[in-house]
């Protein structure tokens, strides 16, 4: 176990480009821990092998995003010489380990996770739930405890998946000695709310088709703001709004700064100002929609221009991910070594271990010699 070393490890599964839920949930506060030097290691797994246990009969769609994934990670401002990107399909510690932690945890254990239970509940898997999938967070725990991650940077719903990490370090270290260290969930700061999708649904989702993607151009952007689901309650400009649970004033309070409304809507000076107008009535949601689109475009905008760049070289996209894979299988592999000697599975390496088993065969062949010899002897006599 590394000692007082601070290690971060996060990451996505690639089965769309990233929206601005992930970069309000947890890819902005990446980007503000990398610049600030919080971290020793930092390390943003695109977990492939997770998306493939509800993509498992299309491949092709998990393999196209990859790149998409990595792309939106750079774009968005992931330094590759500050942190590694790696791809999880690559790193075999992390299938080992979790065949191992699978004997820690209990079928009902995972069945209680709330994160689970919400996501079967959207997938609607029936009776037909891959065990794949029903099992990730036994995999997740072993991305998170193969890298010594003392952070995992998440949204809250995501904070079933830390615990278990948690229990299964503690299960493991108990049982076998101590390996593996107990992670913590850091809560994106600054966002009270899940954003919710655009159609008011509890949740943004690419399978659900209510997001606004970060590579996504302003013409798309204002056409999704323009669209967006409000207070249904605020039928008339004149009428009193909601802003509570109301999608629009949801995304402003995540990315709307003050400096947008002097850019943007002079006539109020900040968020506050402009909420309490909503709620008194004579208001109406062309005007908030129109200065929420402005703002996401003014935050999206160095981003896609980034992107756009990117592109231009898919070959060096692809050498971050293997150089940043290259150093994931270096950590994993340490740890990998670390647990497999204290589980004592460690047969080849460990001559200590053989030395003593070929002592007491000795010791066996030598007892049973000397009785073989003692019992010849009294036959004799």
């Amino acid at each position: 176990m590394e000692e007082n070393k601070k290690v971060m490890l996060t990451g996505d599964r690639p089965t769309g480009r990233l929206h601005i839920g992930h970069y309000a949930g947890s890819l902005r506060r990446r980007v503000e821990l990398q610049n600030a030097g919080v971290f020793d290691e930092m390390y943003i797994m695109i977990a492939d092998t997770q998306a493939l246990t509800d993509n498992a009969g299309n491949p092709q769609k998990v393999r196209d995003n990859v790149i998409e994934v990595a792309l939106d990670y750079i774009s968005a401002g992931i330094d590759p010489s500050k942190v590694h990107i790696f791809v999880q399909s690559r790193i075999p510690e992390l299938f080992e380990f979790t065949c191992y932690f699978s004997d820690l945890v209990t079928m009902s254990r995972l069945e209680r996770n709330p994160t689970i239970k919400a996501e079967l509940g959207m997938r609607k898997f029936g009776e037909s739930i891959p065990v794949g999938f029903l099992t990730y967070p036994i995999s997740q725990a072993a991305d998170i405890l193969l890298f010594g991650a003392t952070s995992v940077p998440a949204g809250e719903d995501q904070a079933p998946m830390v615990e278990q990490a948690q229990e299964i370090a503690h299960k493991f270290n108990s049982t076998y000695g101590e390996v593996f260290i107990e992670p913590k969930i850091m809560v994106p700061e600054g966002v009270s709310k899940r954003l919710p999708g655009t159609d008011g649904k509890a949740k943004m989702s690419k399978s659900l088709g209510n997001c606004i993607y970060l590579s996504d151009d302003e013409k798309t952007v204002n056409d999704k703001v323009k669209t967006m689901f409000t207070d249904p309650t605020h039928l008339m400009v004149s009428d009193p709004g909601h802003t509570e649970n109301n999608p629009v004033f949801m995304y402003l309070e995540a990315f709307a700064k003050d400096e947008h409304f002097a850019k943007f809507l002079p006539e109020y000076p900040n968020l506050d100002a402009l909420e309490e107008h909503y709620r008194k009535g004579g208001l109406g949601d062309v005007t908030v929609k129109r200065f929420l689109a402005s703002v996401l475009n003014d935050v999206l905008s160095p981003i896609r221009s980034r992107r756009h760049e990117l592109e231009k070289d898919i070959a060096s996209v692809y050498k971050v991910l293997e150089e940043g894979t290259k150093a994931a299988q270096e950590k994993a592999a340490t740890y990998g070594l670390m647990a497999r000697r204290a589980m004592g599975i460690n047969y080849f390496e460990n001559r200590k271990f053989i030395e003593k088993q070929q002592k007491a065969y000795n010791k066996a062949h030598q007892q049973q010699e000397a009785l073989a010899a003692y019992l010849a002897k009294n036959k004799k006599s």
